[in-house]
């Protein structure tokens, strides 16, 4: 299909195309899961079917990212569709519109776009979306490989290379996942927090224009939260550090100091509670039953023996 060509007729019904994305974003690290993924969607034989994997993970942590990279190794179109708690079976399937004309034309969902185009679709957050959404699916995750439109009357076949992977955070869900849904959605690929070094390459890809001291000031503070199990992200470092950035350009009679525009930003991302880590270590040991080691946001900037440190003994300044 050219790229032009933005509708197609399935059983005598016109269906109105959505477009592939067009964004374009790199996976940095973690190239075993990467891999793995890549390896859900292969065929080995006529009577194979492709994997439909889970991609498990904390908020911002790159789990879509990761599924564009890999629609992108495979050279296939990719669709996103994100879901929500009030997602209808006709949203995540086919949509009527009225025209101006009065008649209904018929709008294929990103997903049923990739199924018709063979394409990659993510099916983002699926975790906020209800069983009866789910259960339009179940039909398209085993054999059967298709879904069906009430509203439209028509049976959709998926092409040879659809692709599709599902994210979930992992959090409380709005809805659970049916477990015969679950049964479908194999095997779960878990995605964790990225070691300092390919979080500061992640900063640095996003943050071009940010220099050193900031990236790794903001990093130091996420590989301390990772430590403690605190779900502080590479995008909430994004967020932060461009915050930051744009404070200090913002002021230029008084130009902020950097620390001071991240001590900001920090609050304004995270939230006050971000400040001391050593609180929240607490809550986490209270709560696991655990005691990991604990950092005050002055780690971040003192040395431990540095006298300027207000952690340090008062009888070391002696």
């Amino acid at each position: 299909m050219s790229d032009r060509q933005r509708s197609i007729h399935v059983e005598g019904v016109e269906l109105h195309l959505s477009a592939p994305l067009e964004d374009q974003q790199e996976w940095i690290g973690q190239e075993e899961v990467l891999r793995s993924l890549l390896a859900c969607w292969l065929v080995l034989d006529a009577r194979d079917l492709p994997l439909a994997p889970r991609l498990v993970g904390p908020p911002g942590i790159g789990k879509t990212s990761l599924a564009m990279a890999a629609a992108r190794r495979r050279n296939q179109p990719l669709y996103i569709y994100q879901c929500t708690s009030d997602t209808r079976p006709e949203d995540l399937l086919v949509t009527p519109v009225l025209a101006e004309s009065g008649r209904i034309s018929y709008h294929a969902s990103a997903l049923v776009a990739a199924m018709l185009t063979g394409g990659v679709c993510v099916l983002d957050e699926g975790n906020r979306m209800n069983e009866k959404s789910w259960a339009s699916l179940a039909p398209l995750l085993d054999h059967r490989r298709y879904i069906e439109s009430v509203i439209a009357g028509i049976k959709v076949k998926a092409h040879a290379d659809f692709r599709c992977a599902v994210t979930m955070n992992d959090d409380e869900s709005t809805y659970e996942v049916p477990d015969y849904i679950l049964s479908r959605l194999q095997p779960t690929l878990e995605i964790g927090f990225p070691g300092r070094a390919d979080e500061l390459a992640i900063l640095r890809y996003h943050l071009p224009f940010a220099e050193d001291d900031i990236l790794a000031l903001t990093v130091d503070f996420l590989q301390q939260a990772h430590s403690l199990s605190l779900d502080f992200s590479p995008r909430d470092g994004i967020h932060l550090v461009r915050y930051a950035l744009k404070r200090i350009a913002q002021e230029e009679d008084h130009p902020l100091a950097l620390d001071a525009a991240w001590h900001e930003a920090l609050i304004r991302v995270l939230g006050e509670e971000a400040l001391d880590l050593e609180r929240l270590a607490g809550e986490r040991r209270d709560a696991l039953g655990d005691e990991p080691e604990t950092y005050n946001l002055e780690d971040l900037f003192f040395e431990g023996d540095d006298p300027l440190n207000p952690g340090k003994d008062d009888d070391s300044l002696l």
